[in-house]
This record gives structure tokens, C-alpha cells and sequence, in this order.
């Protein structure tokens, strides 16, 4: 088994501007990634604040081209030609793409940018779930890093 080797990611805020949120335009934020190896990218952001569940998803999205700044603003279909061509999941609201914070008024949230470098493109289909993500990335897995933000 090949060892796993750190990335290192950053987003541009430490706490997300109305930009990428349900109080502004809902964009995906634009990720910097060092260190990077790989020949893929698969992102998964979760909201562990959700009391349904510990690991609700907010966003899947991979086959991103291995590159050390990934744009914001992907549209919300299921194989997105630009910013750069990806192929998006189901998120655990139902819908495809990525769906911004949106904490009830009073409240802050932690979301968590979990980005995995694998050393292929995956063969799954658009709007796969979060299991199926996980489950074709096994054995995959050559880089990981992940990074935080606050939504309030």
C-alpha cells in the first residue's frame, strides 16, 4: 500500500464572504493547493454541524485536474465544462453541486474542505452519492489535506 502524503490547503477567508454563502451568490470558493502530486483531485465539504447526521455533505465534486488553485464558481451541473471540466455528485441536500453555508440566524457553522489526490480519474457517474465517492476513491487515495471555514 502506497503511503499517503500531505497537501496543503488553503482557501482565501477564514470565515466565508456572503459571496459563497445563501445570503449571497452561493459560488463555490476557489481552493490553493501546495505540494500537490497527483493526477486528480476529488473535494468533498462537509458541515459537521448538521444535528441529522456528523459528516452532512455541502459539496462533491472530482476528476478536477491535479492544478494548485482550483477556480471558484462552478456551475451546478453534473459535468461542468469550466471553470475546468469536473464531474459533481449529489450532495446530502438532493441537488447537484455545491449548496453555500446557511446556519440558522444566531448560529456559527465549521464547514470542512476535504481534498483528496488520487492517482487516477474516477469512472463514476455524475450524481453519485457520498458512499460512492468514498467507495471508488479507495485504493486511490495518494494525497490528502483539508482546511475550515466559519459561516455565520
Amino acid at each position: 500500500m502506497t503511503p499517503i502524503t500531505p497537501i496543503v490547503v488553503t482557501l482565501d477567508f477564514l470565515e466565508f464572504p456572503p459571496d459563497y454563502t445563501c445570503k449571497g451568490d452561493n459560488r463555490s470558493p476557489a481552493l490553493t493547493i501546495k505540494n500537490l502530486t497527483a493526477q486528480s483531485l476529488a473535494i468533498m465539504v462537509f458541515n459537521p454541524f448538521i444535528k441529522s447526521c456528523c459528516s452532512f455533505s455541502t459539496w462533491l465534486i472530482w476528476n478536477i485536474p491535479a492544478m494548485s488553485r482550483i477556480p471558484e464558481n462552478f456551475p451546478k451541473e453534473p459535468v461542468p465544462l469550466s471553470p475546468v471540466q469536473a464531474v459533481q455528485g449529489k450532495n446530502d441536500y438532493g441537488t447537484i453541486g455545491y449548496t453555500g453555508p446557511c446556519p440558522p440566524e444566531g448560529e456559527m457553522h465549521r464547514y470542512q474542505f476535504r481534498v483528496y489526490g488520487l492517482d487516477i480519474m474516477l469512472d463514476l457517474p455524475p450524481g453519485s452519492a457520498k458512499d460512492d465517492l468514498i467507495h471508488a476513491m479507495k485504493d486511490h487515495v495518494t494525497q490528502y489535506g483539508e482546511t475550515l471555514a466559519l459561516a455565520r
